[in-house]
């Protein structure tokens, strides 16, 4: 009797084995292929990330000072997609070759957005935010000396906004 459990046993953890390993290769039901409600729940946590460092935070051009909250806008979304387990380069020049491009009409939570603040929009990409749909996205900057929400349909912004990438 007991040779027979014992058989019964290693069949069960073999049988348990393989549909773990199979599950986990993404054979099985569970998958590890993002899907569109995975990305809207890592920019959900990238959002409310960087909206738990409004008034914490300090901006300085050319900083990037995790431990004393400095950052320009570049190094604060990199510090932040970080936290979610997203590797950004610390630089707009870099960030925004990053992910995909994807146009303005059809930006997504958690979408990086670019833009030209110095010339009369000539396209050279100088500041970077985090899109937070309903026509706002987050960012570091230095008329706020910090994180601000801003509006990208309306003002400054909506005027100077050159293109947006999606990392998530």
């Amino acid at each position: 009797m007991q040779k027979k459990y014992s058989f019964v046993r290693k069949i069960m953890t073999v049988t348990l084995g393989a549909a773990i390993c199979l599950t986990t290769l993404g054979v099985g039901q569970a998958s590890l292929i993002p899907t569109a409600s995975a990305a809207t729940s890592s920019a959900d946590k990238v959002i409310s990330l960087a909206k738990s460092y409004k008034g914490r935070v300090t901006y300085d051009f050319g900083t990037r000072n995790p431990s004393r909250l400095i950052f320009d806008c570049s190094s604060f979304t990199e510090f932040i997609f970080a936290k979610v387990g997203v590797d950004l380069k610390w630089g707009t020049k870099y960030q925004k070759k990053q992910g995909s491009a994807v146009s303005k009409s059809n930006l997504r939570k958690g979408d990086l957005v670019f833009f030209d603040t110095i010339g009369t929009n000539n396209k050279v990409i100088n500041h970077v935010g985090i899109y937070m749909g309903s026509g706002q996205f987050i960012h570091d900057t230095p008329s706020v000396n910090g994180i601000a929400i801003t509006s990208l349909s309306s003002g400054f912004y909506s005027t100077h906004y050159v293109s947006a990438r999606r990392v998530l």
